[in-house]
């Protein structure tokens, strides 16, 4: 199907631009949020008488977009999460919860305005996108932890889960026998010594038999 776009679409068009896109898509997404008309003689009539008006009002809608992308860009928020051992939460962070968090944080932004392409599922610190009007976006940074303390380590650029993990090697140490032949499991040490003295002890039975 064939639209004109109402308002910049990322990797489609901006205003004006007449684009084919998938069925569906116009259908479900374009057409009911008044992205987009249908690219008809009688749209493209209303389009064209309408256009310093649509432009006039789409850069209005950015400038109020760009004022508030000063006072978010670059925002941290955190969040406290129960979560297993390996890092995986109990559940997941959605866009929801991101938009509770900035807006008890001060900042007002709409669900539908972070870019976020799955729930977050695991600990750690992300970048995630917000798109406060086709042409302005801007960066938050959240920190999902399990703990104030271990969102702290996190902030300073430390991976928590790769410090667990390293001290959970360093806890463990192999026994090394330097006596051992390849591929031969080390003894314990108790186990040595009687497996050698069983040699000396019949060598003197022997010899008192004699």
């Amino acid at each position: 199907m064939e639209v004109i776009l109402l308002e910049r679409i990322e990797k489609l068009g901006t205003i004006g631009d007449v684009v084919k896109v998938k069925n569906g898509y116009a259908r479900n997404f374009l057409l009911p949020r008044g992205k987009a008309l249908r690219a008809n003689e009688s749209n493209r009539k209303v389009f064209e008488a309408n256009r310093e008006k649509i432009e006039a009002t789409n850069a209005e809608r950015r400038s109020g977009a760009e004022a508030e992308a000063q006072k978010v860009d670059g925002a941290k928020i955190q969040l406290i999460r129960q979560a297993s051992n390996v890092g995986q939460l109990y559940g997941s962070v959605s866009a929801r919860d991101l938009a509770e968090a900035l807006d008890a944080a001060g900042y007002k932004v709409a669900k539908n305005q972070i870019v976020l392409d799955r729930p977050i599922k695991a600990i750690g610190v992300q970048d995630v996108k917000i798109a406060l009007h086709p042409e302005v976006s801007v960066t938050i940074t959240v920190n999902v932890a399990r703990s104030p303390e271990e969102a702290e380590l996190q902030a300073q650029g430390k991976d928590v889960m790769a410090e667990m993990f390293e001290k959970d090697v360093a806890g463990f140490t192999e026994e090394f026998d330097p006596n051992a032949e390849p591929g031969e499991i080390a003894r314990d040490a108790d186990e040595a010594p009687a497996a050698e003295a069983a040699p000396a002890e019949a060598s003197e039975e022997k010899a008192g038999e004699a």
